[in-house]
């Protein structure tokens, strides 16, 4: 038997399994750098379920662990898709063949913009970040956002300083959106931060961000 008709099988077994274990799940699938949990970026319906990387499904996920693996008929879904099942978002971050399919559940949504250089010396009224002078890169996008195990120091050091917090963002790649140091994620509960390190991995961007402050 090739690999191909092997891989079919999984996922055909993989799909039966779901229908037991799991819920219908909505798939989506990004046709921009824009809202990619539009209506008519909606391209299947299926069940899914969802267990922990280790596999196991007599233990739950853990704090900080936003990997899961997806069991679900993966023959019309690919890397960068979306699904979600209930209250819960994920995103396919590796479709291997023969291997379990990868996922990332998302906590939070982002917007990714970058701040347009000013060019005109000694003339502008203000010389910091503003919404009406930047460029928007990524809109709504559903993604893994974590505290990390870091904390920086403002440059005030005055007796009320806090510890500026840093963040581990995992979200996929549209085409054509490089992301770099110095652009400014914003999410869906207000919080801001710059990107102060952006690689581009074959499971999607894995970003580390500073929390801004002010």
């Amino acid at each position: 038997m090739d690999s191909r008709k092997l891989q079919d099988r999984l996922y055909f077994g993989l799909g039966q399994s779901a229908r037991h274990t799991g819920q219908t799940a909505n798939a989506f699938r990004p046709a921009g750098p824009f809202d990619p949990l539009k209506k008519e970026n909606r391209f299947l319906r299926l069940p899914a379920a969802f267990v922990p990387v280790s596999e196991s499904t007599k233990s739950t996920n853990v704090y900080g662990q936003p990997l899961w693996h997806g069991i679900f008929d993966a023959s019309y879904t690919r890397a960068g898709d979306y699904l979600v099942c209930g209250s819960s978002t994920f995103f396919i971050a590796s479709q291997e063949p023969l291997l379990p399919v990868l996922c990332v559940i998302a906590n939070r949504t982002i917007s990714v913009s970058r701040p347009t250089v000013q060019t005109a010396t000694g003339t502008n009224p203000y010389g910091g970040f503003t919404p009406n002078n930047s460029s928007v890169l990524m809109n709504a996008w559903p993604a893994s956002v974590m505290g990390e195990e870091r904390f920086a120091m403002t440059g005030a050091n005055l007796p009320t300083d806090q510890a500026v917090p840093y963040w581990n963002i995992f979200v996929p790649a549209p085409p054509g959106v490089l992301l770099a140091p110095g652009d400014m994620v914003t999410d869906d509960i207000g919080r801001s931060a710059v990107i102060a390190g952006s690689e581009l991995t074959h499971l999607g961007w894995r970003i580390t961000a500073k929390m801004a402050t002010t």
